[in-house]
């Protein structure tokens, strides 16, 4: 059984997808000034994944191209809604299985980067990702 708050992320995962189920690739890739286009924020959250659960949690990414395109900081674009879907879907997946490890002991645990643990707890980091 998945932790709770794992619980919480597939719940906001689902109703992310309800609420944009039926946008168009032309409406999902508008800009409305100042904001970044709906496919962008698709990709973005994908990004997130694959940095907290695959690349910290796994050593690995599934789609890094998605750091450059739609990353922290990297100026605005305007890329496909089904490549942004495709690219959330095969890391969420992917996610998924980490995931479901879980367990209260291991979101107080902190993942390494260059032999350093970084500053925000697993918990943190799925609290993080949930809100965002």
């Amino acid at each position: 059984m998945p932790h709770p708050l794992v619980t919480q992320l597939r719940f906001a995962r689902s109703e992310f997808v309800r609420c944009l189920a039926g946008v168009s690739d032309d409406d999902a890739r508008r800009r409305l000034l100042p904001m970044n286009c709906i496919s962008w924020m698709i990709g973005h959250l994908a990004n997130q994944e694959d940095a907290y659960w695959g690349f910290l949690a796994q050593g690995k990414r599934m789609h890094p191209e998605l750091l450059q395109l739609v990353g922290f900081g990297k100026p605005a674009s305007t890329p496909p809604l089904a490549d942004m879907w495709a690219a959330w879907q095969d890391v969420t997946a992917a996610a998924d299985a980490y995931l479901d490890t879980l367990t209260a002991e291991a979101l107080l645990t902190h993942f390494m980067r260059n032999g350093e643990p970084i500053d925000e707890s697993v918990g943190t980091l799925l609290l993080r990702n949930t809100y965002h």
